[in-house]
């Protein structure tokens, strides 16, 4: 029988490998990538969490990761707003490169 430990770390991997699967394959919108990175952010922060929590470590280190999420939250919901204002839409072909 598997441990809840390695369970715990089973789960979390599963859940950045299928963030990194669904940042992969539906990478047309903005949005889909945005919400796979934060899938992918939310599985390294419980893997570390409770990683963290069975070492009886000190959670500091854990706050700044989360509070570094956050921040990468709000800067990519910000660049959605922007893309979405000046482009039209999110779509990843509809932005040109040499536009000012």
């Amino acid at each position: 029988m598997v441990s809840l430990s390695i369970m715990k770390v089973i789960i979390s991997f599963i859940m950045v490998m299928s963030g990194l699967w669904s940042f992969v394959n539906y990478y047309k919108h903005l949005l889909n990538a945005l919400l796979s990175l934060e899938f992918m952010t939310l599985g390294v922060f419980w893997l570390m969490s409770m990683q963290l929590s069975a070492m009886s470590g000190e959670m500091y280190f854990m706050l700044f990761f989360l509070t570094l999420a956050a921040c990468e939250g709000a800067l990519g919901l910000t660049l959605l707003v922007v893309a979405v204002r000046s482009h039209g839409n999110d779509r990843f072909m509809s932005f040109n490169l040499l536009e000012c």
